[in-house]
């Protein structure tokens, strides 16, 4: 079975399944981003996928997931212990006996045991490409080459940090808001079910008209408690299919991605963090020494938004005809002037990397802001949402106690 990997941060196991050039049938594993990323990487590679899915479980999955975060502690780990003057092999065994993920300490002390073996830490993580993308091993390449291992190792840790911290970002932007409407409407849900039908019974003896308003909930929560069962199942099947399609078709996930970065204020988060990630990587890879071109392929993996894969993908197709990289993001009409002028800058005074990591600094302070400026305003809106909601129930309810009260 063949393994590849496809750079990115938050990148998850897939197998695969296909034809190469020569017709014979050939399976692996790869670890991507999302299925169009594989894809994309068995494309370059002369492979016909015919069968793409999502691993469940990892390679050292025995006592427990390795995740992104695990690799860049060890990362940072390793990188601390070589520049205190630590032995490599010794690190590896210090840092792999003391982790209590069974997983990662599993897959450590296999590394160890390879570069014990006399292989060169680059050869020896990349036997484990679902762990160790692209990235990591040019720039542990780079280390072993020029004799600053720490120093890459170093790279690699705030890369994973950064790009972690950034993904956080964006998760609690999104969930938080949609965790609490989820409470609400099963707040709304137990209420339409099972409180308002014991007014219902109380209203029945009151021997008078009820007002429009106490009616219309009364009618809902008939309808619900009536033809509930049928919403639900609707709901979750059009849920359900929702991500069935969005896990499987491209156009489908890149429909979405765009209409997402029109979306007003999310839409902006989501093109900074594109941005953000694009030079994070492009300054980590080109400080590793990876040609622009070759580095370019990593980023467009990595950028988290279909629309961002494939103009860094149409960027690299122009780069290696020799343009330039300036000229090629002005043509994708992605980026934002400021990022287009300091690349700019960054490639006529030879110094990139450093032109990237700016960037990429600016954009994920800029992303930190935005989410906890839009945190600070849909807080007030989700809670007038809530008492909206749950408020006007208890209103619809009391309407006819009120109402009776004023006749008495």
């Amino acid at each position: 079975m063949a393994e590849t990997a496809v750079a990115g941060g938050g990148n998850v196991p897939f197998l695969w399944e296909g034809t190469d050039r020569k017709g014979k049938k050939v399976k692996g594993k790869s670890m991507a981003a999302n299925e169009a990323a594989v894809r994309a990487d068995l494309r370059r590679q002369g492979v016909v996928p015919s069968r793409i899915r999502k691993q469940k479980k990892g390679l050292f999955s025995g006592g427990g997931s390795i995740t992104t975060a695990d690799i860049a502690i060890f990362s940072r780990q390793l990188a601390t212990m070589l520049a205190a003057g630590i032995p490599l092999v010794q690190a590896f065994e210090i840092v792999g006996n003391g982790h209590e993920n069974a997983a990662m300490q599993k897959l450590i002390l296999a590394v160890k045991a390879d570069v014990e073996g006399g292989s060169a830490l680059a050869e020896a993580l990349a036997k484990h490409p679902l762990y160790f993308d692209d990235l990591f091993i040019n720039l542990v390449e780079a280390g072993e080459q020029a004799g600053a291992l720490e120093t890459l190792l170093d790279k690699i840790a705030t890369y994973k940090e950064k790009t972690e911290a950034l993904k956080k970002k964006i998760k609690k932007a999104l969930t938080y808001p949609a965790a609490v409407l989820v409470v609400a409407f099963v707040v709304t849900a137990i209420l339409l079910i099972f409180v308002i039908p014991a007014f219902e019974d109380l209203f029945k003896g009151f021997g008078a008209d009820l007002p429009t308003f106490t009616r219309m909930v009364i009618d809902l929560s008939f309808f619900v408690r009536e033809k509930g069962w049928y919403i639900a199942i609707l709901m979750g099947s059009g849920i359900g299919a929702f991500f069935y399609f969005k896990k499987r078709s491209r156009a489908m996930r890149h429909w979405l991605d765009r209409m997402t970065l029109k979306i007003p204020v999310i839409g902006s988060i989501m093109q900074k963090a594109s941005i953000a990630r694009y030079a994070r990587t492009l300054s980590t890879m080109f400080a590793a020494g990876v040609p622009l071109v070759e580095a370019l392929e990593s980023v467009a993996g990595a950028t988290g938004n279909i629309v961002y894969e494939i103009g860094v993908l149409q960027m690299r197709d122009e780069v290696a005809t020799g343009q330039r990289l300036q000229q090629a993001m002005e043509n994708s009409d992605l980026f934002p002037n400021m990022v287009i002028q300091m690349i700019a800058v960054g490639e006529e005074s030879g110094s990139l990397d450093e032109m990237s990591a700016k960037v990429a600094d600016f954009y994920e302070e800029d992303v930190d802001n935005a989410v906890d400026n839009l945190s600070s305003l849909l807080e007030p809106m989700i809670m007038a949402i809530l008492g909206v909601l749950v408020g006007g129930l208890v209103v619809a309810m009391y309407l006819p106690i009120f109402k009776m009260g004023s006749v008495i």
